[in-house]
């Protein structure tokens, strides 16, 4: 499968888009590249991104799925660039542009950064700089521009910011430069070819081509999990971990932190993982009984939890099976509404989000299900893998509204009764 991540540089009715086995994606964001449809052996072509509106697509990201057998190829705008950033690592870059930013001819990330309509539909709003860097060179080919002009005509260019490098705005710096000529001979010849000058459709055709082709995705190599398995990548991924269960889909991270506040048994799960995890660590170092390990770790009498704060990953199956082996369907139904409370109060809310709970409701909620004394408070958090009472407030207050509405609920209930 291919699957092409394009926005403004081409339009969704190009044939080559509807081949078989392509699959077509908006511009890639921060997490487009978890999609669990994009499997080792796979082709990614990386065309379009987010990166003014949203969260950019990270480097590491790149790096893991190719660390997976997926084959990744760059051209024409984010792609072309992060190619290039990434190319001893075994993407692939193709085309003009990746080649300019590989050689160091251009750097800047508004070389091809547009505009994007708000409606979805990704269409560009701006001239991209090394469109407009194309179409000054076809000009001193024709014979309209000399060199100095060409260049003059550029530098004004680029000092426009980027959303504002309109059609218009193009036409104003040509007047204020007494370059009206070039911009009536660009003009005339978009009328002829609406695609004239656009250097980034071109790569970005010819990089789809090519992975129809397979002429630039065989590169497969697994790239070593030390350059892009860190503790961010790790949250990130996790915050990704997606599960159609029950006929539902739900954050796996979600079902975690459920289970950790309000299954009573939840310690004896986390003490299971850590013993697993001790058992059969992922460092390559030999494996150990728990408690031996806590003895050479000089624990000084403290459990197990206290002295090991393991990061999970949830994206291995064996760990989520271990530390969801009491979750019932029942709890999943209670995630998935807790899920749909958040949701709402981020609606209604404007300016809501999970940082404006108080700590001590959240607290109080915790203190309240896991019945324990306040002096008991971070060693009960800790007991079950949420490191301190701390950390656990922030971890729980995504359930803080789904919690005050099914007590509000219950409360009612219990009144008309």
């Amino acid at each position: 499968m291919i699957h092409v991540f394009v926005g403004p540089t081409l339009s969704a009715s190009e044939p080559v888009l509807a081949a078989p086995g392509v699959r077509v994606l908006p511009p890639a964001g921060h997490g487009a590249l978890f999609d669990a449809a994009i499997r080792g052996g796979d082709t990614v072509v990386l065309i379009d991104g987010v990166y003014h509106q949203a969260p950019a697509l990270r480097h590491k990201e790149i790096l893991a799925v190719m660390g997976r057998g997926v084959g990744m190829i760059g051209a024409a705008s984010i792609g072309a660039l992060r190619a290039a950033e990434l190319a001893p690592y075994g993407m692939v870059g193709l085309g003009s542009i990746y080649t300019a930013y590989a050689s160091g001819e251009i750097d800047g990330d508004d070389e091809v950064a547009v505009g994007q309509a708000p409606d979805g539909e990704f269409g560009a709003l701006t001239w991209p700089l090394v469109n407009l860097r194309h179409g000054l060179e076809l000009a001193q080919s024709a014979g309209v521009l000399d060199s100095d002009r060409a260049a003059g005509l550029l530098e004004m260019l680029r000092a426009v910011y980027y959303p504002h490098r309109t059609w218009a705005a193009v036409r104003a710096v040509c007047r204020h430069q007494g370059e009206t000529g070039f911009a009536g001979w660009l003009t005339g010849q978009r009328e002829r070819d609406r695609h004239f000058g656009d250097l980034k459709r071109a790569d970005a055709l010819n990089a789809v081509r090519a992975a129809l082709d397979d002429a630039a995705a065989t590169n497969r190599a697994g790239v070593e999990p030390p350059v892009w398995k860190t503790a961010y990548f790790r949250r990130w991924s996790n915050a990704a971990a997606r599960e159609c269960v029950d006929g539902m889909v739900l954050s796996t991270e979600d079902r975690l932190v459920y289970q950790q506040v309000f299954d009573p048994a939840f310690r004896e799960r986390w003490a299971a993982y850590l013993e697993r995890l001790s058992r059969h660590p992922s460092g390559g170092e030999p494996g150990l009984p728990l408690e031996v390990r806590l003895a050479q770790a000089g624990g000084g009498g403290l459990p197990a939890d206290r002295v090991f704060h393991a990061t999970v990953d949830l994206c291995d199956e064996q760990t989520v099976a271990l530390l969801l082996a009491n979750e019932s369907t029942l709890d999943r139904r209670a995630v998935a509404r807790y899920a749909d409370a958040l949701a709402w109060a981020r609606r209604s809310r404007p300016g809501f989000s999970t940082a404006a709970i108080r700590d001590e409701v959240t607290r109080e909620l915790l203190l309240r299900v896991w019945r324990c004394p306040e002096r008991e408070f971070d060693a009960e958090a800790s007991a079950r893998g949420l490191v301190c009472g701390a950390r656990a407030v922030q971890a729980a207050k995504q359930l803080v509204p789904g919690f005050l509405e099914e007590t509000e609920r219950t409360e009612a209930a219990h009144a008309g009764c």
